[in-house]
């Protein structure tokens, strides 16, 4: 009960914390390429109560927890006016990329920060309850950072794949590509349906896994080197 209790204690921030600079890097990036929009509505700020949905931050990643199923969610998207970008097509990419873009970044400095909490601290089992949640705690946020990003560059709408997707594309296939978005928010209800419903059925897994778990083993290189080995 009291593992149950310190992983969940460790999950939440994590994912909050995760899912906040994911936000505000859309809109720090759209206001360098010219759209001040999110700054204007107070959403560049990393206090989570200005970005958190209830329903994405808190009852969908808490259910799946509790389901055993693959843990996701998102908070409040940060407003971005593609019209006020400089260069609206190519900024839309950038915007786009700048979310999954840092929780990569974030995901790095938490692999560096447990390797060097086990070179300077020892094991989990060396260190008590203490440890094992700072273990806990580091773990999931890299695991919850690399899975946010590589989750959200699958090409559907309204994930920011399908933005990067949508820039990539000439002009006549993009407009046609965006009239599809509403086709996409679909797939995405559904697909949370299916996972919220069937947690075992394996969506996520055979989907998003494996360039999670290979992004991982990358990551987890990073930790040996940060730990001295």
């Amino acid at each position: 009960m009291t593992d149950t209790i310190i992983e969940i204690l460790a999950l939440v921030p994590a994912l909050v914390l995760a899912i906040v600079f994911h936000e505000v890097a859309h809109g720090y990036v759209a206001k360098l390429l010219g759209d001040p929009t999110a700054s204007e509505r107070g959403r560049l700020s990393l206090n989570p109560i200005r970005h958190v949905d209830p329903v994405g931050t808190l009852l969908v990643p808490g259910a799946l927890a509790f389901f055993g199923g693959p843990v996701f969610g998102w908070a409040k998207p940060v407003p971005v006016n593609a019209k006020r970008l400089r260069n609206p097509r190519y900024g839309m990419m950038a915007v786009a990329a700048a979310g999954p873009g840092s929780n990569l970044i974030l995901a790095a400095i938490g692999a560096i920060l447990i390797g060097l909490l086990y070179r300077t601290a020892g094991s989990p089992d060396e260190i008590g309850v203490f440890g094992y949640f700072l273990y806990a705690a580091l773990t999931y946020f890299l695991s919850i950072n690399v899975f946010l990003a590589l989750f959200n560059l699958l090409p559907i709408p309204p994930f920011d794949g399908s933005h990067i997707v949508e820039g990539l594309l000439p002009r006549s296939a993009a407009e046609v590509w965006a009239k599809l978005r509403q086709v996409g928010m679909f797939l995405f209800i559904l697909l949370i349906a299916i996972t919220w419903a069937f947690p075992n059925s394996g969506v996520i897994e055979t989907v998003v896994m494996p360039p999670v778990q290979w992004a991982l083993n990358h990551y987890y290189t990073l930790v040996a080197w940060a730990a001295g080995g």
